[in-house]
């Protein structure tokens, strides 16, 4: 799958500007599929025909990035989050806008790093005055990380593999599913990071029998991190628990049986915070069974985020085994 992640990765698309990213997706499956539409919000929405229940599969689109609140009369642009980052992470990082003017992250003077704040820090576009900065960007305008994939061995380093892994995860499998006992609806969501949106507005109009989020998940496996125990390439994790969502249980022992009847690896994921489309979607209507596969992924909203392309494999496996049989339970 780095060939798909890489071209997936390589496209601008932070929340509520998902557009390049559904162009390529819906490239990349319209083979696999009987429809493709896309809804009011631009969730792109893909159905796979079957006679069994109805089972929505969702994965994000969207990125992480800064929007352009000021320009100042040197040039220097002032940004607010789309999404969570940290300030720390940012100090001589590069961004890439729509339109492909690329900027630096600076700051002003500090006694010390620790007191950094965002209303501290601007970015640097290469202009000489707010004139020359407005031939290239205007406020609104919003920036991501400039980042290329890059394989090392198992591992995939790069940005927006939050979410980009779970796409490229669901268009593997729509081009290995050869059959589909299931009704399955495959759904690639917008603006997961600023709260989910994507996942409601489409869960809404598919109500799904069956819900399953694919994202990725926190680690523990580097040096002195916080305690979890997720660890990158020791296979997918199957939903425990998020801030937005409990695991529906038979969901999730309907996941653990089909990775153990198949050899498949698998870990749990319990997260204290952080959610993904799942929660959304668990409270569609009157409440869908829901839970959800998770990527192992170090480095979660930095520039450059890690997985394992054994868990991206393994992942695929766990899916593809989980919709072999019509989902009823």
């Amino acid at each position: 799958m780095k060939e798909i992640l890489t071209q997936l990765t390589a496209v601008y698309g932070p929340s509520g500007h998902e557009a390049a990213v559904r162009e390529t997706i819906s490239n990349l499956v319209a083979d696999y599929c009987d429809t493709v539409s896309v809804d009011t919000l631009g969730n792109l929405i893909v159905h796979k025909k079957g006679n069994g229940p109805k089972v929505m599969l969702a994965a994000h689109m969207d990125e992480i990035g800064v929007m352009v609140t000021d320009v100042d009369e040197q040039g220097f642009l002032r940004f607010t989050r789309v999404g969570g980052l940290s300030p720390h992470l940012l100090l001589g990082q590069r961004v890439v806008f729509k339109n492909g003017t690329v900027g630096v992250f600076g700051h002003e003077k500090l006694e010390q790093v620790k007191d950094l704040t965002f209303d501290k820090m601007f970015i640097d576009i290469g202009a000489s005055s707010k004139e020359t900065a407005a031939e290239k960007v205007s406020l609104g305008d919003i920036a991501v990380f400039q980042r290329e994939l890059v394989a090392t061995g198992d591992r995939l380093t790069g940005k927006a593999l939050d979410d980009r892994a779970g796409c490229a995860v669901l268009v593997q499998l729509l081009k290995e599913l050869t059959s589909c006992p299931n009704d399955l609806y495959v759904v690639f969501t917008v603006q997961e990071e600023v709260g989910t949106r994507g996942a409601k507005t489409s869960a809404y109009a598919i109500e799904p029998d069956v819900g399953l989020a694919i994202d990725v998940t926190l680690v523990g496996d580097t040096p002195k991190a916080p305690t979890c125990a997720v660890s990158l390439g020791q296979g997918p994790t199957i939903k425990v628990k998020d801030a937005l969502v409990l695991a529906h249980p038979q969901v999730k022992a309907a996941l653990v049986q089909t990775a153990q009847s198949n050899n498949i690896p698998y870990q749990f994921e319990i997260l204290d915070r952080g959610g993904t489309d799942a929660g959304p979607i668990h409270l569609t209507k009157t409440g869908v069974k829901s839970g959800g596969v998770s990527i192992p992924c170090r480095y979660v909203h930095t520039p450059t985020e890690m997985v394992s392309q054994q868990d991206l494999t393994n992942a695929v496996k766990l899916l593809k085994a989980f919709l072999a049989n019509p989902v009823e339970l």
